[in-house]
């Protein structure tokens, strides 16, 4: 019998989670727990490259694993558990900090683009040393495919290549992770900005469906939504057209529709009041159930508890192999018992 490929990927507790993280990472992840043996993390450890409210990240930590749950995530087929349960990822991420050149770090896209919205001064190093603790978090588990967005594509290549530079020194130890591209609806953008990618973490009021939002402000924040002045229904490259391409994008990822029965739904509506109503609608009736099992699991800490604790179990047994084997490997003398 063939062993199952091995899945990690997390989700930072910071910020609310938004359709977009439903769309290109929940759903996929959901659809591969039968297949994969997978592993999924609250990253925290990521959280706090930025200052945190310390009773906001407990918060937001157990609201991130009960919307693993309530999306559909079953703990009997996916280890589900907090980053800094497992002290592994701290450890191998100092590890290969320490062999990653500092060039290789400063190239890294997204630490340019945040990094050049703070003062020189101010810039924490933990920003710098993000991808380091990603590929710790991903070769820890020698994952084989790894789900990410275009926005970490360039992190896990720089994952590989540590992965092969210590295979390199060292001898075989780390699987090269494979990027496992999410399919339709990977790429949700803003409400009110088209051009934009969804993000958790934006400012505007308009620019995200978040997962817990109420049915009216559903509702209100997607019939503010950017479109143009047409009245052509269809999906389309043309910059023009981008507001009306992402609602279709997000219609089409909720409903499992293609691209031909969702212009189909809408050939005889009346403009894009029509359209803007129909994702509106079918984003409620989608995040319903959803919404009524994190409730329920939030007024259950101790099943939340017991679920994340038997998960840091299950990745303790893989990680800390790894992690046993990367030591050896370098020359750390491993500890004795005391007589």
């Amino acid at each position: 019998m063939t062993a199952k490929k091995r899945v990690l990927s997390g989700i930072q507790p910071s910020g609310s989670l938004t359709i977009g993280n439903y769309l290109g990472a929940l759903k996929q992840w959901v659809a591969r727990q039968d297949r994969y043996d997978c592993f999924f993390c609250v990253v925290d450890m990521h959280a706090i490259t930025v200052p945190q409210n310390a009773d906001d990240l407990r918060h937001k930590t157990r609201e991130v694993a009960a919307i693993y749950l309530a999306a559909g995530l079953n703990p009997d087929k996916a280890a589900i558990f907090v980053q800094s349960h497992v002290a592994a990822h701290a450890e191998l991420a100092w590890i290969l900090t320490c062999m990653t050149p500092i060039g290789w770090l400063q190239r890294m896209t997204q630490f340019k683009d945040k990094s050049a919205k703070q003062q020189q001064d101010s810039i924490g190093t933990g920003l710098l040393n993000y991808p380091s603790l990603m590929a710790a978090d991903i070769l820890l588990y020698q994952a084989h495919e790894v789900p990410v967005g275009d926005d970490q594509r360039q992190h896990l290549e720089l994952t590989r290549d540590l992965a092969q530079r210590f295979n390199h020194l060292y001898g075989e130890t780390f699987v090269l992770p494979e990027a496992m591209i999410p399919e339709a609806g990977a790429r949700i953008m803003g409400l009110d900005n088209p051009t934009a990618k969804m993000s958790k973490s934006d400012e505007s009021e308009y620019h995200a469906v978040y997962l817990l939002d109420t049915p009216d402000v559903i509702r209100k924040k997607v019939m503010k939504s950017v479109t143009d002045s047409g009245r052509d229904i269809r999906f389309s490259d043309e910059p023009e057209k981008a507001g009306v391409n992402n609602l279709l994008t997000i219609y089409q990822a909720f409903s499992g529709q293609s691209r031909e029965a969702v212009e189909a739904h809408f050939a005889s509506a009346r403009g894009y009041g029509d359209l803007k109503k129909g994702v509106a609608e079918l984003i409620i009736e989608h995040l319903r159930p959803l919404q009524e099992t994190h409730h329920r699991l939030m007024h259950e800490p101790g099943y939340l508890d017991r679920i994340l604790a038997d998960g840091a179990a299950r990745a303790h047994a893989v990680a800390d192999a790894t992690l046993a084997r990367v030591k050896t490997s370098i020359g750390f003398l491993p500890p004795l018992a005391s007589s």
